[in-house]
C-alpha cells in the first residue's frame, strides 16, 4: 500500500542530493582551476603553502610594459652586510667593500645616464634576516628592477695557502671571470634573463670573459647555465631573486681569491667599465620595454 502522506518524501530526497551533487562538482571545478596562471607562471596549491603569500615588503608588481628611464626606478643590492661581509680576498679584503663600491660607480653611472631613481640597497644583520631586510628594502621602493651586486670565492677544494703582509691567506688562481644568476621562480623570470643576458653580453664585449666553474659537477656547483654566450646561470633558491617582485640578476663581478683579478677588480677604471656595461644594458632593456 502507498502511503499517501510520505508521497512526497523521495522527490525531496532526489532534490537534495541533486543541490549536494552541484555543490560538490563546483568545489572540484574551483579545485581544478586553484593552478592559475600569474605573470606566465602557474602557482599551484603546493606552492601557496609553501611560501609567503607575498614576497617581503611588496607593494605593487612593476609595470608591464613601457620605460621612461627618469621614471625607471633600480634598486642595487649592495650583497652581505658589516655583520656578515662576504668572501675574504686573496690579500684579506672583505667583499662587502668591493661590492659597495662597484655599487656605488654603478649608481653614478645609472644616474648619469639619466636613471635618476637608483638606489642602493644596504642592510645590517647576518642570516636570513638581513636577507628579508634587502629584499622588503627593494620590494618597498617599488624597485622595476632589481640587480644584487657581489664578488666570487671558489670551492675550498680549491684554495691555496700562501702570505701577503706577513700574514696567511687563502687564493685560488685558476678560475677568473664574471656570473649572472636568475631564479625562475622570480614572477619575471623571462624578464630577468633578459636583462642578464645584456648585461653578460656588455661585458663580454670589454674582453671580459665569464667564469665557468659554476657549472661544474661538483659539490656546492653544478648550476645550470642558460646562455653560454652571456654567462647566465639560473640559482633558483637565491633569496633576493626569488621573492623580488621585479625583474632581479646577481652579478658576480670576478672572483676575489683570484690574485690577479682582485687587483682589477678593486681598479676604479674596472668598476667604471662595468658600471658603463650596466647602463648600456639597462639602456636597451629600457628601450625594448618601450617598444613592448
Amino acid at each position: 500500500m502507498i502511503n499517501r502522506c510520505n508521497g512526497p518524501r523521495p522527490a525531496r530526497r532526489r532534490l537534495r542530493w541533486l543541490a549536494v551533487a552541484a555543490m560538490l562538482l563546483a568545489l572540484v571545478r574551483a579545485e581544478r582551476t586553484t593552478g592559475a596562471e600569474e605573470d606566465g607562471v602557474v602557482v599551484r596549491p603546493h606552492d601557496v603553502a609553501a611560501e609567503p603569500r607575498n614576497p617581503p615588503g611588496a607593494r605593487r608588481p612593476p609595470k608591464a610594459a613601457g620605460c621612461k628611464p627618469e621614471n625607471f626606478k633600480i634598486a642595487l643590492d649592495v650583497g652581505h652586510t658589516p655583520e656578515a661581509p662576504g668572501a675574504t680576498s686573496a690579500r684579506g679584503a672583505k667583499e662587502l667593500a668591493f661590492n659597495l663600491q662597484l655599487a656605488r660607480r654603478i649608481q653614478k653611472a645609472l644616474v648619469g645616464g639619466g636613471f635618476l631613481r637608483t638606489k642602493l640597497i644596504t642592510a645590517h644583520g647576518i642570516g636570513r634576516d638581513q636577507l628579508i631586510k634587502r629584499t622588503e628594502q627593494a620590494n618597498g621602493f617599488g624597485a622595476d628592477l632589481l640587480l644584487s651586486i657581489h664578488h666570487d670565492d671558489v670551492q675550498d677544494a680549491y684554495h691555496q695557502k700562501w702570505s701577503h703582509n706577513g700574514a696567511p691567506h687563502l687564493y685560488s688562481d685558476r678560475f677568473t671571470g664574471y656570473s649572472l644568476f636568475v631564479s625562475r621562480d622570480n614572477r619575471h623570470f623571462d624578464d630577468s634573463v633578459a636583462f642578464a643576458k645584456l648585461l653578460g653580453t656588455e661585458l663580454t664585449a670589454l674582453g671580459i670573459s665569464y667564469s665557468a666553474h659554476h657549472a661544474e659537477p661538483i659539490p656546492g656547483e653544478g648550476r645550470q647555465i642558460i646562455d653560454v654566450t652571456a654567462g647566465v646561470y639560473r640559482y633558483d633558491e637565491l633569496f633576493v631573486l626569488k621573492f623580488s617582485v621585479a625583474p632581479a640578476v646577481l652579478l658576480e663581478a670576478g672572483i676575489i681569491v683570484n690574485r690577479v683579478e682582485e687587483l682589477v677588480l678593486a681598479s676604479p677604471q674596472h668598476q667604471d667599465q662595468i658600471a658603463a656595461s650596466t647602463l648600456a644594458a639597462l639602456s636597451a632593456f629600457c628601450s625594448a620595454r618601450q617598444r613592448g
